[in-house]
């Protein structure tokens, strides 16, 4: 493998956070966090770390991830993918379910097993093999720092007593932690400072795998506080690898604000080059701030994320998530289309409502879907959806001959709907939310030609930072609330 094209930060941009990648030949595997949505665990491929796709997911079984009932940034945390002898694990935290566990698979693009249960409470858990075989788990724990036990790979039992290895160098929250065997040292490297502005990487080492362990003199090696100037910030939270040449590179998770200190669309994967200095430790992209656009050879690779979705299938591709376990009775693919049937489960609340969403994943974008709606009762439309208590919703109902459409929006305990804009002697509409970095506007009319503003809304007020320990970021997507159907005959997306 060779890197020979400038690209772009980031590389998985959206709600893809807590990345974590290992390296098989000359093929590359990341996987990501997912928190309340269905399927679990985004499983990525490359084969130039440029180029990214997505296979689909590493939890697609609700024997392996129940989520019902799951609260708001509940479900997984922090996922870690490794290979040894021919077989994948990974290991993660279900911290609405049973905890932590970890699932395995010989073949990548097949099923992965049925979880195995660990029994120590916290999270952001990760395995490492040592040159003797033994195979050590890390992560918090009950009390502050990190983690560390042998385990038993086939059972998931511990081997040895839980020893705390390392609390960090005094930032909050010390967590994510892998550990590494490199020229005779174990490396263990951790985020500190929350997933929030004072969010960073740290990194220490021993002799031992049990320690003790001694801080890097330049801790933090990743950090953008006081990169004021940066469209980057809260880096974090990272994996470190080698590619075929030998050239080392970390993998992490920032924000890019939509403006000031406040963003919408999640936690984005970066990757940057790492160095190493003449004392062994490591140097991100050579101390500087992490770029953008990362000059090299060859011309700018930067992907467009445009797309059309016919649904003739009903397979979906992997950028589909729903809300928690869905009941897939309630969504019909029927060759051209798909129909939504509504149900009692709303957006506001913490069950499965009848949705589909996909991620955004730059600011400027549109979507688009046409829409037949049957039912006397109930509404269905298009939404922009963060949390249960933070989404707007462009909204359908019948009114007498023809449909209503208002938009509705949700911010915590504040619920308005503009005015209903009536389309007599009709049951179909197009429906179309164009976005940029501070503003969603909603449409809706009978065809392209004769669209109609319904309403806008702020995108300050679907920010992360106006929520409550949130960890997501923004969907754009198709819903059904009550006893109603909804037949969208495509969706899309484009860059505006």
């Amino acid at each position: 493998m060779q890197l020979m094209q400038t690209y772009q930060n980031p590389i998985l941009p959206g709600f893809y956070p807590d990345p974590s990648i290992c390296r098989v030949g000359e093929d590359y595997y990341l996987v990501n966090s997912s928190f309340e949505f269905f399927p679990g665990v985004p499983l990525w491929h490359s084969r130039d770390l440029v180029h990214w796709e997505q296979l689909g997911y590493v939890l697609t079984r609700e024997s392996q991830l129940p989520l019902e009932k799951c609260r708001t940034s509940g479900g997984i945390y922090a996922p870690t993918i490794r290979y040894h002898n021919g077989r994948f694990y990974m290991i993660t935290t279900n911290v609405t379910g049973m905890g932590n566990f970890f699932v395995w698979t010989d073949d990548i693009h097949g099923e992965w097993s049925d979880p195995v249960w660990i029994d120590h409470e916290g999270i952001d858990p990760s395995l490492f093999w040592d040159d003797d075989g033994k195979v050590y788990y890390t992560g918090t724990g009950p009390q502050r720092g990190i983690h560390q036990f042998e385990i038993d790979l086939e059972t998931g039992a511990k081997l040895s007593e839980t020893k705390i290895i390392w609390t960090g160098t005094g930032g909050k929250c010390p967590e994510g932690p892998h550990m590494y065997k490199i020229n005779g040292w174990y490396y263990l490297m951790i985020a500190e400072g929350g997933t929030e502005y004072g969010h960073m990487e740290t990194i220490a080492r021993s002799r031992s795998v049990w320690g003790p362990f001694e801080s890097c003199p330049h801790n933090p090696i990743l950090s953008h506080t006081g990169a004021d100037n940066s469209p980057f910030q809260a880096t974090g939270h990272a994996d470190i690898f080698t590619d075929t040449e030998g050239k080392w590179w970390m993998v992490f998770h920032a924000i890019r604000p939509s403006i000031f200190m406040l963003h919408h669309i999640g936690r984005e994967t970066m990757l940057a080059s790492v160095t190493w200095d003449e004392n062994g430790w490591p140097v991100v992209n050579g101390g500087d701030p992490v770029p953008a656009v990362v000059p090299m050879d060859g011309e700018c690779y930067a992907p467009s994320w445009g797309f059309t979705e016919d649904f003739s299938s009903e397979t979906l591709a992997p950028r589909w998530s729903w809300l928690r376990n869905p009941d897939r009775s309630k969504y019909v693919f029927t060759g051209h289309g798909v129909t939504l049937h509504g149900t009692e489960d709303v957006l506001d609340v913490w069950g499965a409502p009848t949705f589909l969403g996909v991620r955004q994943q730059q600011f400027d974008l549109q979507y688009e879907t046409e829409l037949t709606f049957t039912g006397e009762t109930g509404c269905a439309g298009l939404t922009i959806f963060h949390t249960n208590e933070y989404h707007y919703d462009l909204l359908v109902r019948k009114q007498g001959n023809g449909l209503a459409v208002q938009l509705r929006k949700r911010v915590v305990d504040i619920l308005t709907e503009s005015e209903p804009v009536v389309f007599e002697n009709t049951d179909r509409l197009l429906l179309r939310i164009d976005s940029d970095r501070l503003m969603y506007t909603f449409s809706a009319g009978v065809d392209a030609e004769h669209l109609v503003k319904v309403g806008t809304g702020t995108s300050r007020l679907l920010s992360t930072e106006g929520m409550v320990c949130t960890f997501t970021g923004c969907f754009a997507g198709m819903f059904a609330e009550g006893d109603c159907k909804a037949h969208f005959e495509y969706f899309s997306a484009k860059e505006i």
